[in-house]
């Protein structure tokens, strides 16, 4: 683990003994202990009689040498750069803001020879960390899965003519379409999760999705979804703040001490569990803050400068 700077697993702790701990484990109001190690690398763990309590730790380290011990910390980043879908205009009408459908216009420009070599698949294309890749829209009912089918049937009853739904419509749909997954216990979204999503998703601004923002917003729900699954191993519906912390990591997100406290405070239950709809409502929020971060940071040195009102009118629409 020499240089290791990341948070260990469970299984590190299950198939290492620890070199040295604190003689009584007992519920009183000060527990010190004085050891004596040989020179090598040590993970210091400090811990409160019950999980999930706030207490305070002195930790004194003499040495022959000087010490190089550190608290560790993530760095908070992102697996990969996120694409801009969206960032309101209301938040900055003069700021330029790269759109993630930007390359699906240059998918009208394709020549006409090679449209009609294949007049039956339409695709656009997206730039992800540099090598654009293809996919096929939602509207190719021959590569669409059952799924997908499914879900294009219930958008156009719920949506009407102009093909676009509101958060209340939005939940309607993902609610009827969760409730078919027998293996995910959840009593499906509520409204507030389902406009967080569409302020996710709402590229032009309407407070509104359409079809083809829709289909993005699924692809994300189920990405996150078999994550969730992953971890709720006894199918309970739900999962436990430290699981919470490995679901973030494994989603993309790096956060450190802080956030993660943050995310336990903000969604877990008394018992510190967290349920499938404030799991996604969680992913839907960090990946909107990323999204919106990475848009101000015109420089990439990881500070932007945001004016009240600015702040207020992303931060409302989050």
């Amino acid at each position: 683990m020499h240089g290791n700077k990341q948070h260990l697993q469970k299984d590190f702790f299950l198939y290492n003994a620890s070199k040295a701990r604190s003689k009584t484990y007992i519920n009183m109001r000060e527990v010190s202990e004085r050891f004596r190690l040989p020179p090598s690398e040590y993970v210091i763990v400090p811990s409160t009689y019950e999980p999930h309590q706030e207490g305070e730790f002195i930790l004194r380290v003499f040495s022959e040498k000087r010490n190089l011990s550190e608290e560790v910390e993530n760095t908070i980043s992102v697996d990969r750069p996120v694409p801009i879908i969206f960032v309101s205009d209301r938040a900055n009408s003069n700021k330029e803001l790269g759109v993630d459908q930007e390359s699906e216009e240059g998918k009208d420009k394709t020549s006409p020879d090679k449209q009609e070599k294949s007049p039956q698949v339409s695709e656009h294309v997206h730039e992800r960390g540099g090598q654009p890749t293809t996919e096929p829209q939602p509207g190719n009912t021959d590569q669409e899965s059952e799924e997908q089918q499914q879900f294009r049937n219930i958008f156009r009853q719920i949506a009407g003519d102009d093909m676009e739904i509101c958060a209340d419509e939005l939940k309607n749909i993902l609610n009827r379409v969760v409730s078919k997954h027998k293996d995910l216990k959840t009593q499906g979204f509520t409204l507030e999760s389902c406009r967080s999503m569409i302020a996710l998703m709402d590229t032009d601004g309407s407070g509104r999705l359409n079809l083809q923002e829709f289909h993005h917003l699924w692809k994300k729900i189920k990405a996150w979804q078999k994550i969730f699954k992953h971890y709720d191993s006894d199918q309970s519906g739900t999962i436990n703040s430290y699981e919470m912390r490995n679901a973030v990591n494994d989603a993309g997100f790096h956060l450190n001490n802080q956030l993660y406290d943050i995310i336990t405070m903000r969604y877990a239950d008394k018992y510190m569990n967290i349920d499938f709809d404030s799991f996604i409502c969680c992913f839907v929020r960090l990946e909107g803050m990323f999204r919106a971060f990475h848009a101000f940071d015109k420089d990439g040195d990881g500070i932007i400068k945001l004016n009240v009102l600015e702040w207020l009118q992303l931060t409302m629409y989050a």
